[in-house]
């Protein structure tokens, strides 16, 4: 045997350079595709067939079905997916994905690639320091094809060759000689395989090239293939872990639905690869089977386990889609929404991880902006009741108040964290960078806000406390500055759910200059109150630190709007539109 420790760790460096390729050239795509891809994303909400689709786009776009798969987990937590309607996304994933098992069988196997691959880094690294940002997402993307097929061929190399390690094969063939049992201890192997590498595609690129070099025969190379199907649905439920109990239902479904497809084929495995035995025999006009194992036969055998994988999971669809139903009830019930608050204080829209497209990772973090502000919208609800409703229960209201400032402490930490996490992406564009900057100012006005709601809800229990009451007039007063903030509050929640280019801050200036107007005016009539003896000093110190701590809220509304524009209004400000500072 002449296979050393130092060969071994040159495989696992070579496995490292395609990963690592593989990784550069999906990051490149989805920078190329940008904004469309989450316009093919919108696609998942009309019904399974778009979602099967849509499914199959996402992952030939990102080279990745695990990619794929998380993100359906993650749009599942966050709302923007139903889990009914990730279930197409997730049997399109699973097509999608042998793609690139088509892609190096075809230019991995049948030809010498290793040049052209060396080639193509030659011409596209130039364009990597390019400043036109489309330009250099599309040469990130070809470099990172060519260190993929160079990673492919140095795998191939690094592979102990079959004649001089006789051992290696010897203990591997051991393992088949079991009949139908050693099917189903390599969908094991596979299983594992695809475990070890976290990537479904490097697991087949390291099957198919075992199968090039005749360490495995064709059926064995089918079963791990079966199991590297199983394998590629963990990381999506590690995802889940983290996540609300719908995206944890649509992890489920994805590991259950290829359980399910890996049962039926392999009581078919026999009469299916005899079909893609025929057909790779007939459409390469080559007599030799691949089952032979025949070295002549090896390139061919690539592509017929291309062929499997392809025909397999297409197969899987057809046949499943129809028990689909069935398989969301069993999922359903094996995965139970027991309610409750247990994630009262926890993201809703981002726990599922940082996606791979930093475009996506911003527009799950705005999401749960909008999340942020519904909060904001509430407390505004609450200290409303506190201060006008005297049937309200007030320790429990005050409560609340507490738990929703609590939450916004939290919410602002985590986001931030998130937005901290996208922003060490090296390779954001410039406005991305901008729009995450202008994301932290937006969540730290609004925890601002939240704070402030607090302290004016302690500020009614001190009132209660000392007996101070308001004449009828200035209760009018408070409630139409609480209105009018109201309205403020409402059009920060619009704002807060657009796209920068769409955010209206015309009616968001208006409604900050009507929140100053009233202050001023009911500050001027608290003053004469306090002269005319309409109520107690106490009463109305109370009176004119609520009616400011409101007018200090309405600044900060429209700071979170400036923000939600992607931009400041100082120049505004300075010739009086928003009447001061």
């Amino acid at each position: 045997m002449t296979y050393t420790f130092f060969d071994f760790l040159q495989l696992v460096g070579s496995l490292g350079i395609f990963i690592f390729g593989m990784k550069i050239f999906s990051e490149g795509l989805q920078k190329v595709a940008g904004h469309r891809l989450k316009g093919i994303l919108s696609g998942m909400t009309r019904n399974r067939v778009t979602g099967v689709v849509t499914g199959f786009a996402t992952t030939a776009i990102t080279q990745s079905s695990t990619t794929t798969t998380v993100m359906a987990v993650s749009f599942v937590n966050a709302g923007l997916l139903t889990f009914v309607q990730s279930t197409g996304v997730i049997m399109g994933a699973n097509i999608g994905t042998t793609i690139t098992a088509w892609m190096v069988a075809l230019f991995g196997f049948k030809f010498q690639i290793t040049p052209i691959a060396l080639a193509l880094i030659g011409i596209f690294f130039a364009f990597l320091f390019s400043k036109n940002s489309r330009l250099r997402n599309i040469a990130e993307a070809m470099v990172g094809f060519g260190i993929l097929f160079i990673g492919l061929n140095f795998i191939k190399d690094a592979v102990p060759d079959i004649n001089t390690n006789p051992e290696i094969f010897a203990f591997l063939d051991g393992f088949t000689d079991f009949g139908f049992w050693s099917m189903i201890l390599f969908v094991g192997v596979g299983t594992l395989l695809t475990l070890l590498t976290q990537s479904s595609s490097a697991a087949t690129a390291i099957t198919l090239v075992m199968l090039f070099q005749g360490w495995v025969s064709f059926p064995i190379a089918a079963a791990m293939i079966l199991g590297e199907n199983i394998g590629t649905t963990v990381t999506a439920n590690i995802a889940a872990l983290v996540g609300n109990v719908h995206a944890k239902r649509a992890a489920r479904f994805h590991f259950f639905f290829n359980i399910f497809g890996v049962i039926w084929m392999l009581i078919l495995i026999f009469p299916m690869l005899a079909l893609v035995d025929f057909a790779v025999q007939y459409f390469t006009q080559n007599p030799i089977s691949i089952m032979s194992g025949d070295p002549e036969s090896r390139a061919n055998a690539t592509l017929g386990l291309s062929l499997f994988h392809t025909g397999f999971n297409v197969l899987n669809v057809m046949i499943m889609f129809a028990f689909v139903p069935y398989l969301i009830r069993f999922v359903e019930y094996i995965q139970p929404d027991r309610g409750g608050d247990d994630d009262e204080f926890h993201l809703q829209y981002i726990s599922a991880g940082v996606m791979t497209s930093p475009g996506l990772s911003v527009a799950q973090a705005q999401k749960e902006i909008q999340q942020f502000a519904s909060i904001v919208e509430k407390m505004h609800g609450s200290v409303h009741e506190l201060l006008f409703d005297p049937t309200v229960n007030r320790e429990k209201l005050l409560d609340k108040i507490h738990k929703y400032e609590e939450a916004t402490d939290q919410l602002e930490v985590e986001i931030s964290d998130y937005l901290v996490r996208i922003s060490e992406n090296t390779n954001l564009e410039h406005w991305m960078t901008e729009r995450i900057r202008f994301m932290q100012t937006m969540i730290n006005d609004m925890e601002r806000i939240a704070d402030i709601y607090y302290q004016i809800s302690k500020l009614t229990e001190r009132m209660k406390e000392t007996d101070s009451v308001w004449p009828e007039v200035a209760n009018h007063e408070m409630v139409e500055m609480m209105q009018t903030l109201g309205y403020a509050i409402d059009a920060m929640k619009v704002n807060a759910s657009r796209e920068p280019s769409e955010v209206v801050l015309k009616d968001a200036i208006a409604l900050e200059n009507a929140v100053d107007k009233l202050r001023d005016k009911f500050r001027d009539n608290h003053y004469q109150r306090l002269e005319n003896g309409d109520y107690t000093t106490r009463a109305g110190v109370i009176f004119i630190d609520i009616l400011n701590r409101l007018e200090r809220i309405g600044d900060h509304v429209l700071n979170v709007n400036e923000s939600a524009a992607g931009r400041r209004l100082k120049a505004m400000r300075i010739d009086g539109i928003k009447g001061h500072n």
